[in-house]
């Protein structure tokens, strides 16, 4: 049957399909497609059709990057990978567009565990592995249908101490879909920032993203507060199947009184309420990478008992090859430099 790729315009149609399927999560959702249209960059929300039926998508943005300006697919393609006609028009789709919007590459880290099967798909569809990441490559992630008991039984000893502690300490949670209070949470990850050594983003930056997700709840601020003080903040996003720790800030108090992992254990009971069947720590880097700057957050991710998820790392589709060489030397050198 032959294969038609078009334009979709009905954010239900979108969101049904995606959510539909267990691995994807909200960097395939039509609000992450909007957050990037409020950040004036070109977005495509591609369908491909059998019939009039669906099959599979692919949502991304055109990033106007100084080292090669490129089509970014992060999340995606949402498909059935063992379809490979269908999935083969999603990707011929994918470079005429980048071809379309003059793109020097299109970088893609697909919801596709990593294996030598999904290697050999990747080469097979015409893409090389990337310089540089394109969002988490490997995740900690915890199966809800686990009771909270459960989940206590399956932590490490010294985090079920930090929860004693915090609940002691008569540590109280609040919850808001705000996105003026935003602006405290970037107060305060300017302080992490200057603790841990990492670039802080931008306040519109994250409240544009914030409110992407806000309007119909999918997005909600956690703060565990003493006696007034912030401890630590935990920015949330809820969509289909999951739910995701998309960042978090802490305060040198908050370090102290062992604030976090209230927030961490509202958050999966809010997200039971709402049916969601797997909590996403979101970035861990590999035990044996004690030097990695993301080391100790990886610590502590890993306290709460969770799987491990390799994603395949992000692969690129060469269109301009000249130009393309410019952009494996500057990422190359900036990984190295990063040590990520």
């Amino acid at each position: 049957m032959s294969h038609d790729v078009r334009t979709i315009i009905d954010q239900s149609e979108w969101d049904q399909f995606v959510t539909d399927h267990d691995e994807a999560n909200f960097l395939h959702s039509w609000q992450w497609g909007e957050f990037h249209t409020s950040r004036g960059r070109t977005v495509l929300r591609r369908g491909v059709y059998e019939g009039n039926t669906l099959v599979g998508v692919y949502t991304g943005h055109v990033e106007p990057a100084r080292r090669g300006k490129h089509l970014q697919i992060v999340g995606g393609p949402i498909t059935n990978w063992s379809d490979i006609a269908a999935t083969q028009a999603l990707f011929d789709d994918m470079k005429q567009q980048a071809k379309e919007q003059s793109c020097v590459y299109v970088r893609v880290r697909p919801q596709l565990e990593a294996s030598p099967r999904s290697f050999a798909l990747f080469k097979q569809f015409g893409l090389r592995r990337a310089p540089m990441y394109l969002s988490v490559e490997l995740a900690g992630v915890l199966d809800l249908a686990k009771s909270e008991d459960e989940i206590l039984e399956g932590m490490r000893q010294r985090l079920r101490r930090a929860l004693r502690k915090a609940a002691k300490n008569d540590i109280t949670v609040e919850t808001t879909s705000d996105p003026g209070a935003i602006h405290e949470f970037y107060r305060i990850q300017l302080e992490t920032a200057g603790r841990h050594q990492f670039v802080a983003f931008g306040e519109d930056f994250l409240k544009k993203q914030f409110a992407a997700f806000a309007g119909n709840g999918n997005a909600v601020l956690y703060t565990a507060r003493s006696e007034g003080e912030v401890l630590a903040q935990n920015f949330m996003i809820f969509y289909g199947n999951e739910a995701s720790y998309h960042y978090g800030v802490s305060t040198e108090l908050g370090t102290k009184l062992s604030g976090a992992p209230l927030l961490h254990m509202q958050a999966m009971r809010d997200a039971r309420e709402r049916g969601i069947k797997r909590y996403n720590f979101w970035g861990i880097v590999d035990e044996e990478d004690t030097s990695h700057r993301f080391y100790g957050v990886s610590v502590f991710k890993r306290g709460f008992g969770v799987e491990e998820l390799r994603y395949t790392p992000a692969h690129d589709m060469v269109i301009n090859r000249t130009a393309y060489l410019k952009t494996l030397a500057i990422e190359t050198a900036r990984r190295k430099l990063r040590k990520v």
